[in-house]
């Protein structure tokens, strides 16, 4: 894994190294151009109980986030929205929502990204054990086909009670998206990268119009098990990312 970027003036920031961690995912993400426009939202818990937590700044786009820009939020103070610098109401209402009721999420990433909403879309948005990427997340997807729109104050406080069970790291949000969660920013962001690879797969699979072949359950959660200790991997994969970074986009972590 790279060196963590010695900061600058920014010394007296708390939380700094999460802080670069969750700025290089969101620049990383824009990269893939996995985001929409300067909506969708980020963040990563950093307190004990799970309730304070950094994210995004309001419709700041994804490739110009640095980690000093990072808001750093209680989602149990009800004046958030008061703030001068408050949050997208849409990501409070979700990311709020999320980190009062389940703390075992302490990194959450919410994104509009092609393939995944595609099969949000569709009428059985399940994501089915058709490659080893899909096989990954055998029984760990939680499925949400009630939208009701915005993500507000009760709409996602709903959404985000499906991932109240701590073996559910993925929400698949009808009609919307995907909220990706995990205990790391390194973790979450992997896992958000191969479920949209999965989701990829599966869609263009569909568009042959062949019959597709699937791994059978046992099989499925095998894999899923032993990707699960497949120790070390999401943090050297988000250390080469900081790597490439470090040499090309060097302010994502000021």
């Amino acid at each position: 894994m790279s060196a963590t970027p010695m900061p600058r003036r920014e010394t007296n920031i708390a939380h700094w190294a999460e802080r670069c961690d969750l700025a290089a995912a969101f620049r990383w993400t824009a990269r893939l151009g996995l985001h929409e426009a300067v909506a969708n939202h980020f963040s990563l818990a950093v307190d004990d109980a799970g309730t304070r937590f950094l994210m995004n700044p309001n419709q700041r786009h994804f490739s110009l986030i640095t980690a000093s820009s990072l808001l750093e939020i209680d989602a149990n103070d009800p004046e958030t929205m008061n703030r001068p610098d408050a949050p997208d109401a849409t990501a409070w209402g979700l990311h709020g929502a999320l980190h009062r009721l389940c703390p075992h999420a302490r990194c959450a990433m919410h994104v509009h990204s092609v393939h995944a909403t595609v099969l949000a879309c569709l009428e059985d948005p399940r994501l089915p054990p058709l490659d080893q990427n899909s096989a990954m997340f055998h029984g760990k997807v939680a499925i949400d086909q009630h939208y009701g729109g915005l993500a507000l104050d009760e709409e996602a406080e709903r959404a985000c009670s499906a991932l109240a069970d701590p073996s559910k790291c993925v929400l698949v949000m009808g009609n919307h998206g995907v909220m990706v969660v995990g205990e790391t920013v390194a973790q979450t962001f992997n896992r958000l990268y191969y479920f949209e690879r999965a989701a990829e797969t599966y869609i263009k699979a569909l568009w042959t119009g062949r019959p597709l072949r699937y791994l059978s359950d046992e099989i499925a959660a095998r894999t899923a098990a032993e990707i699960d200790e497949y120790g070390g991997f999401a943090e050297r994969h988000l250390g080469e990312l900081r790597a490439i970074l470090d040499r090309e986009e060097p302010e994502y972590a000021r």
